[in-house]
């Protein structure tokens, strides 16, 4: 029997998501806020964060310090020269000339009283935020018209990122659709502007020795399922029609040691996360994605609040296109990349660079989607809305696509900026 991964294993502790290991892992946190979704509790939540008018929607929590990059002097990705036209006597607005490493440049008049900008992570500062990274040193958002840029981690003991924006704590917060839709019904006033993932990133993995590449090669076999992914897994069986009955369930934790010790066949993981956890320990694997069965869920959502969308549609456009530039380098330049990620933004986080190259390298292939390099990454085609809204339906979350997704400032973007449309050079 080979342990590659024993406790107190430096990995295994950064085993989900490269965080470190706690009684609540980030899996678990979904589920818990998929239950309090639907409860009192977030419903409690949502109504005293709306309650409080004293924060607005790009203003800094008082209690949590700004990540603003001052300077590009770490980065060689990008290049960003701003003059300001004083010619024409406008002092609130500047002409700002950006070329991304891909080689798109933009010129456009920006808006310099957008403000502090605070962005609420759905997770630590893992590779994950790669293109909030490269965004914020690259100088996209202080570009765009933004102040200052806080980049606000998440974790198991971290609230809702709905809450985060209904409060007003952050103008965009990071999340999935079935959260906001469930956040939706019990009441907050909020919309999904854009999504990082085009396929979802859950996935099911087996040995390269012993491969399962499809649902139907489950079926006999057994299968580490956690039980805090179980709700994930009985929605894919709705949507994907699959025979449940037929696979043998293996309770399983986080840890996939038993998968290596061959005590089960195949095993529930995110994408970006366990293969390539593995792999930097010398065991090959083989996944399928659910999205490529009948999962469609997009994720790493956009989620900031309806009435934002209305009154302050500049910071929001500013914000997407600082994203986009951002994903755009990390696309240029993977390692460069995850360098950052565990040098500046994730330093006090324990994660080794080469696990979080592998990482940035899956989560490239869930951004840069065929259909992302025809419409734009973070946006969504109406297809795509539309089997989101059907699965949710069948997870039992109805919602119609208009109250849920409105892509319109981000196409605008795309409208203003065509360059940004493609694959960097």
């Amino acid at each position: 029997m080979r342990t590659v991964l024993a406790e107190g294993d430096g990995a295994l502790e950064r085993l989900r998501d490269g965080g470190p290991m706690t009684t609540m892992n980030r899996r678990d946190l979904l589920q818990r806020g998929l239950q309090l979704s639907g409860g009192a509790v977030l419903g409690a939540a949502f109504l005293a964060a709306c309650g409080s008018d004293k924060k607005t929607a790009t203003t800094t929590a008082p209690t949590t310090a700004p990540t603003t990059a001052a300077t590009t002097a770490d980065t060689t990705a990008a290049t960003t020269a701003a003059t300001t036209a004083a010619s024409t006597g406008d002092t609130t607005a500047a002409t700002t000339a950006v070329t991304d490493a891909g080689g798109a440049t933009t010129v456009a008049i920006a808006p310099s009283d957008l403000g502090a900008m605070t962005l609420r992570l759905s997770w630590i500062k893992n590779s994950e935020f790669a293109g909030a990274y490269l965004a914020d040193t690259n100088g996209y958002y202080t570009a765009a018209g933004f102040s200052s840029v806080d980049l606000i981690a998440g974790g198991p003991s971290a609230t809702a990122s709905e809450v985060d924006v209904s409060s007003g704590t952050a103008l965009v917060g990071i999340s999935a659709p079935d959260l906001t839709a469930a956040a939706i019904a019990a009441g907050g006033d909020l919309v999904i502007i854009g999504a990082e993932y085009q396929k979802n990133p859950f996935a099911v993995m087996s040995l390269a020795s012993n491969p399962i590449k499809t649902p139907e090669d489950m079926y006999g076999k057994k299968f580490g399922l956690q039980s805090a992914n179980q709700v994930v897994w009985d929605a894919f069986v709705a949507a994907s029609g699959i025979d449940d009955s037929k696979i043998i369930k293996f309770p399983a934790q986080f840890n996939p040691q038993p998968l290596v010790d061959g005590e089960c066949d195949c095993w529930f993981s995110f994408v970006t996360n366990e293969p390539n956890l593995l792999k930097v320990q010398g065991v090959d694997t083989v996944t399928f994605l659910l999205a490529d069965f009948g999962y469609p869920l997009v994720s790493e959502t956009y989620v900031t609040k309806k009435d934002t969308v209305k009154s302050s549609p500049d910071a929001l456009k500013a914000f997407l296109k600082a994203q986009i530039q951002g994903w755009r380098d990390v696309y240029s330049d993977p390692a460069g990349a995850a360098k950052l990620t565990t040098s500046k933004y994730g330093a006090d986080q324990g994660l080794d660079t080469a696990e979080q190259q592998l990482e940035v390298e899956s989560e490239l292939t869930l951004v840069f989607t065929d259909a992302a390099k025809t419409i734009g990454i973070l946006n969504v085609s109406d297809d795509l809305i539309k089997e989101n809204i059907d699965v949710l339906t069948k997870a039992g979350l109805t919602i119609t696509a208009e109250d849920l997704f409105d892509l319109s400032l981000l196409r605008a973007v795309y409208d203003e900026n065509p360059d940004l449309l493609g694959i960097p050079s």
